[in-house]
């Protein structure tokens, strides 16, 4: 066999190849989750395992990519002719005739996420309008995909008890509509500020490919990673739809809606962030959309608007944008 067509091969046992080879990671929807190449715990590296991408992954951390076949060179540290020969071997081998194995909990992570979104109230008043403004957001009208909870649990690190703390919810949903998960930020009640844990941002059931969405679909679109950013520039540019993937990984992974014709990709300077963009802009462009990179003044859009306000950055990103969406977006 070629090398394409060995790659082929492992493409349609997608899920097979990573759970041989990487047996510490998971199961996330139509990806499978892990630290890295070498197979150690974590998130950062997914692999495709269905549709015509299937067999493709990256990792997020490192901007690393490639088949699978490269993934059994680099995992059992092979040269190419090394990674063919184990390859064919494991082709070789009939398929584990075994029970399918549950998605790590997913359908259970999913309807708890939409049990929390459902139990939380719009942010009109609330905690999470105080840590937003104190961001410099404000908003005249709500944003649907956000909501405050006064009592979320959570463990503030891996081996303390858990502890009702209040939280920004923001609802991760599909190209449908539907929510597949929610991005929780811990709040504290004295400052107004993000909770003082090791990690105040947490997000819970199926986020790859999906986003926060602010705003109908249109024929123009904001994507970016954090939300305190989008929500900047959604702030600047009402009229734009946005949305945020919560991590340079899931924006690398991001669907563009349909009827899309341009999109606006919020570059972060970090190599997570240009790996991200060259991901998402080669998928956009080969569905024929336009891209534009939002290039911030400093490491993001939020940080320009709390170093030079909403005047100047409104301004800086407003050159960036194409004529047909520079009046249409701008705030009054």
């Amino acid at each position: 066999m070629k090398a394409n067509e060995i790659a082929r091969a492992l493409a349609a046992r997608a899920e097979a190849v990573c759970r041989e080879y990487l047996p510490a990671g998971r199961r996330a929807g139509n990806y499978w989750q892990v630290g890295d190449v070498h197979g150690h715990p974590g998130q950062s590296l997914y692999v495709r395992l269905t549709g015509s991408r299937a067999g493709s992954w990256t990792d997020s951390a490192t901007g690393e990519y490639g088949d699978l076949l490269d993934l059994i060179a680099a995992n059992r540290g092979l040269d190419f002719f090394g990674a063919m020969e184990e390859a064919h071997a494991f082709l070789s081998e009939p398929l584990p005739k075994t029970a399918p194995v549950r998605q790590s909990g997913e359908r259970d992570t999913v309807a708890s996420a939409r049990r929390l979104f459902a139990a939380a109230r719009p942010i009109t008043g609330t905690l999470a309008e105080r840590y937003l403004a104190g961001r410099g957001i404000v908003r005249s009208e709500p944003e649907p995909a956000l909501r405050f909870h006064p009592r979320v649990w959570c463990r503030p690190t891996l081996d303390a008890p858990l502890e009702a703390r209040p939280a920004l919810i923001a609802a991760v949903t599909d190209g449908d509509g539907a929510i597949t998960g929610v991005h929780r930020t811990f709040l504290d009640p004295d400052t107004a500020g993000k909770a003082a844990m090791p990690k105040p941002r947490r997000a819970l059931g199926r986020l790859l490919g999906n986003a926060v969405r602010f705003g109908d679909p249109g024929d123009a679109l904001v994507a970016g990673e954090g939300i305190e950013s989008v929500l900047t520039l959604r702030m600047l540019f009402p009229g734009l739809s946005m949305v945020a993937a919560l991590s340079a990984g899931h924006l690398g992974a991001f669907d563009p809606p349909p009827g899309l014709s341009r999109l606006y990709i919020a570059l972060e300077p970090d190599p997570s962030g240009a790996a991200a963009f060259e991901r998402l802009a080669e998928r956009a462009g080969g569905q024929g959309i336009a891209v534009h990179p939002l290039l911030s003044h400093g490491t993001d859009p939020n940080a320009d608007l709390m170093t030079f306000g909403p005047a100047a950055t409104a301004a800086r990103f407003v050159r960036q944008l194409a004529p047909a969406d520079r009046d249409r977006g701008r705030a009054a």
